[in-house]
This record gives C-alpha cells, structure tokens and sequence, in this order.
C-alpha cells in the first residue's frame, strides 16, 4: 500500500501515491468525442488517450478524499448514458500537468486516483508498477 501525506496550503494537497496498472478502459472512454470535448472546454487540455493511475491509502488520504468531497471541484457533464465526473488539476513529479478524475459511479474504488493529461504520463516520468509518485491537487 502507498504511503500518502497531506498538507494544505493555499488550497493545495501534497500527496504520494503508488503507480499501479488499470483496467484498460480509460483509453476508449478518452477517446470519446464528448469527453475530449468536456476536457478540453473545462480542463484546457485534450487527454492523450487513457489514464495514469496511483493507488492511494491511510488515513491521509482519507482526509485528502474528505477536502476533495466538500470542494465544488470541475464538473464533467456526461451524454446521456455515461455518468458524471468530478475532476480537479494536478501537478504530477512536479513537471506534468493534467487533472484527476473521479466518476460518480458506485462502488468506484477508495483507493483509486486517474489521472489524464495531454501527454503519456507513464512514459513521460519513465515509472512502473510499484513507483512512488508525488502529486499536488489544486483544490
């Protein structure tokens, strides 16, 4: 399991989390005309198709998941038959900007933090299964 730190400053929370593999389906969803049109309108990028994933866990991060609840955060309005999605900007490593997305779907996993960026982020940071990897969430 990750560690996670939390700290607040100027709205932002400082967090680390584990690199981990996803289902494979961030891809096609990215894809999606309507989601890189909301993404691009609301977030101010087009994703590169897919998502970059940490796990996250302890109890600072379930004080991070309590800040991001009560935040308005970025509405991402669905077509009909797909489900809506909070996002918030991130800063991931310190270089790579994107944003993490959390769908409003039951049963989606406490732990799990997508990220999606205009850039391959796995790639870009060069890490795998396993790394540690900071993030600052502009809340």
């Amino acid at each position: 399991m990750a560690v996670t730190e939390r700290v607040t400053e100027a709205e932002t929370l400082l967090l680390v989390g584990e690199t981990c593999s996803g289902l494979g389906e961030g891809a096609s969803f990215t894809a999606l005309e309507w989601v890189r049109r909301e993404f691009l309108a609301k977030l101010g990028f087009e994703p590169y198709p897919g998502t970059f994933n940490l796990r996250m866990g302890g109890p600072a991060w379930e004080d991070a998941r309590r800040v991001m609840a009560r935040e308005a955060g970025i509405a991402i309005t669905p077509e009909p038959g797909f489900c809506a999605a909070k996002c918030f900007h991130v800063v991931v490593a310190g270089r790579i900007t994107g944003a993490v997305v959390f769908p409003e779907v039951a049963g989606y996993p406490a732990d799990k933090f997508e990220v999606i960026s205009a850039v391959p982020m796995r790639q870009a940071l060069g890490v795998a299964d396993g790394d540690r990897v900071a993030v600052s969430v502009l809340c």
